[in-house]
């Protein structure tokens, strides 16, 4: 019976610990606000400088098939790596209420504790468009490789 005790001790510290692991790595997050910005890349030739985007320091050289590969959001979210660590990330975002999903670049930060996708992103998942008539969307966002 005492090694039965013991067996399940040890079995719940491994469970908390897998668990507290898992969360330490902060992969994504679920009912996260989204919101939209006009950062329009398309326009300025996907140019993150005169996008004044934070990730410019770092990724503005990058090749132009690797600006474009992406719609762009900036990320504030509550669980993954925040500042250069998330620049050039990729997310895969889910509309929560249609399921609509898209991959989105990381190019900037933000400070509304969730993601602000490109309009062109936001409305690639708004497929019912109650984000739009919102102005936001509830979302779950995992980091995924992206495909470059």
């Amino acid at each position: 019976m005492e090694v039965s005790k013991v067996s399940l001790i040890i079995l719940m510290v491994l469970v908390m610990f897998l668990a507290a692991n898992d969360g330490a790595k902060g992969q994504g997050a679920h009912g996260v606000l989204a919101t939209y910005n006009l950062y329009n890349p398309e326009r300025i030739n996907w140019d993150m400088r005169t996008a004044s985007t934070f990730c410019a320091t770092w990724d503005a050289d990058k090749p132009l098939t690797w600006r474009q590969h992406y719609g762009w959001t900036a990320f504030c979210g509550p669980a993954g790596a925040h500042g250069e660590p998330s620049c050039g990330r990729c997310l895969l975002v889910t509309n929560r209420a249609t399921g609509a999903k898209t991959v989105a670049r990381v190019v900037d930060q933000c400070d509304n504790g969730g993601l602000d996708l490109d309009i062109s992103v936001f409305r690639q998942i708004d497929s019912d468009g109650g984000g739009m008539a919102n102005g936001h969307l509830s979302v779950d966002y995992e980091f995924v490789g992206c495909q470059d």
